[in-house]
């Protein structure tokens, strides 16, 4: 008889931001042992780090930085190790964020600037399609998929740049009114959504199952 599949291990950082216990259950449910946790060391060594958030960018800067959290997300993307960044949680790995005229510096690890949305209505809140590149893991299955969004900011120009040793970035982008934003990244270790996976129904669980799978 084989022995028990072991389930991969999956910290969600609490730095006081996000639907964390949302995204605790999304994430065991998708087939992880998971820790809801502050701690560097347990951060860092886990098989995978989920990085949520939401509310202001230059808060989610501050309270991830009061737990040494861009320390923890560089040193784990340093070494390979995969993160998961979830609505503010993706904006914040950006260069920096620009929220009613206050510049604040995000974790740069891609480079891109969060800015207001140029759209009628805002947020954009509810379901919308995303346009997903070739050859997506992430969205491995659930290509045309709806996805769940509630967000008043994104990034809504990226040049793209290669972080050594990772391969470029594949960007998913949404169409909101006549604006557009990026949706969601993967680039090498370091894959990203401004939607909420935990609130997409079937598809977000996919998702996540998609990125238990790299780890």
């Amino acid at each position: 008889m084989g022995g028990r599949v072991s389930r991969p291990t999956v910290a969600v950082l609490d730095y006081g931001s996000g639907n964390l216990r949302s995204v605790v259950r999304a994430v065991e449910r998708a087939g992880a042992d998971v820790t809801l946790t502050s701690d560097q060391g347990v951060a860092e060594s886990a098989d995978g780090l989920v990085v949520p958030g939401v509310g202001a960018f230059a808060e989610c800067m501050k309270g991830l930085k009061s737990v040494r959290g861009d320390r923890i997300i560089d040193r784990r993307l340093m070494g390979s190790r995969p993160v998961l960044g979830i609505c503010v949680g993706m904006q914040i790995m950006f260069a920096e964020g620009i929220e009613h005229g206050v510049e604040t510096e995000g974790c740069g690890e891609w480079p891109g600037v969060v800015e207001a949305l140029q759209a009628p209505i805002v947020p954009h809140m509810g379901w919308n399609t995303v346009s997903v590149p070739d050859n997506s893991r992430m969205f491995a299955g659930i290509e045309d998929e709806r996805f769940y969004f509630v967000h008043s900011y994104g990034v809504r120009e990226w040049k793209l740049e290669t972080r050594p040793p990772f391969p470029e970035p594949a960007v998913t982008w949404t169409e909101y009114a006549d604006d557009r934003f990026v949706s969601a990244a993967e680039n090498g270790p370091l894959w990203a959504t401004q939607f909420h996976p935990e609130k997409s129904g079937d598809a977000g669980a996919q998702l996540l199952r998609n990125w238990l799978a790299v780890l």
